[in-house]
């Protein structure tokens, strides 16, 4: 009996040993499998990470490629689009006004000789401020004209022509604005468009009054007129002094356009203890766009040397496109309103 149980008791055992043996194969195969299936998922997991990446990238690549080329399209396009601003107006004008004058001059038109009069002489001023600049726009006369200086997005000045038969709306056009001039038309040594109501030398004291109480009238707010043309009368001291003097009782000040260099205007407002201001560059001189430009850096190059600067440029195409294109330049200077630039 002994023996057969010993018997059994050891093939029981046996069978034991292999299925524990059996079993830790079985675990180690599938431990094996899981993990490879574990290697595996995660090397996939990994892969499709990176295709995700790389698309991710290469959309980035293509929209900063778009972005590009679409800023470069808004860059050549700005030109055009200020031309359009420009004209938007003018088919209207037209229709309303057929007699309207279309042709672009430049600001040679506004004096007399070959050579450029210069600024006049001023002292080197340090300033601890940021010098101030200012830019006068003349001859604004049509809507179309406003529109393209408004788009500028800039505080520039604008200087109204006082209405006639070829430009009716031009005060209206003004009394829209909060600040505005006047370009008042005087007597030029040598202008053969010259405008309606013109200023002359000979034109009595009374006369004179007469027409600066009828613009104060026109243009209720203004507090600034500069000359249009007048190489003229602004070098005649008996007519000046009329107009300094019809413009005191009216509380208007003069700016000079230096359409002549011989300006008899410093020597009267010296008399009237008034301060004497005047345009320091002329914009448009030549209309085009690179010597705008030139123009541009030159009036910065006066401001930083004196603390201040008047520059008079006209609503020419190329001198709205290169004050567009000037935007960075003027960081250097406070550009300014005339009534701020003292």
């Amino acid at each position: 009996m002994t023996k057969r149980k010993n018997k059994s008791s050891k093939k029981g055992s046996n069978t034991l040993v292999y299925i524990a043996w059996t079993l830790s194969i079985v675990a180690i195969i599938l431990g094996s499998l899981l993990a490879g299936y574990y290697i595996g998922y995660k090397d996939a997991k990994n892969d499709m990470l990176k295709k995700e990446i790389r698309k991710d990238e290469k959309k980035l690549a293509m929209l900063r490629k778009l972005e590009a080329v679409s800023a470069k399209k808004d860059k050549s396009s700005v030109s055009s689009r200020l031309k359009e601003v420009l004209k938007k107006d003018v088919k209207k004008e037209l229709e309303k006004e057929p007699k309207i004058i279309l042709k672009s001059l430049s600001a040679s038109h506004e004096y007399d000789g070959e050579t450029l009069p210069k600024a006049p002489k001023r002292k080197i001023k340090i300033v601890s401020t940021k010098p101030k600049l200012a830019i006068i726009i003349d001859d604004v006369s049509v809507k179309s004209h406003v529109n393209a200086i408004k788009s500028l997005n800039l505080p520039l000045t604008m200087s109204f022509l006082p209405p006639s038969e070829f430009r009716p709306n031009s005060a209206i056009l003004a009394s829209h604005e909060k600040f505005y001039m006047v370009h008042l038309p005087m007597e030029a040594k040598s202008f053969t468009k010259e405008e309606p109501f013109t200023l002359r030398v000979a034109d009595s004291q009374t006369k004179i009054s007469k027409r600066i109480a009828s613009i104060r009238k026109l243009f209720p707010n203004v507090k600034y007129i500069n000359n249009h043309t007048g190489s003229k009368f602004t070098s005649n001291e008996l007519a000046v002094n009329k107009l300094i003097y019809a413009l005191k009782k009216q509380n208007i000040n003069f700016i000079d356009s230096r359409t002549i260099a011989s300006t008899k205007v410093p020597m009267v407002m010296k008399n009237y203890g008034k301060k004497y201001m005047a345009r320091d560059i002329f914009l448009d001189h030549e209309m085009e766009k690179k010597y705008v430009k030139k123009q541009i850096k030159e009036a910065i190059k006066v401001a930083k040397l004196h603390g201040t600067a008047i520059a008079i440029g006209h609503p020419h195409a190329n001198t709205i496109m290169a004050l567009s294109e000037s935007k960075k330049l003027f960081e250097d200077v406070e550009l300014v309103l005339i009534d701020r630039l003292y």
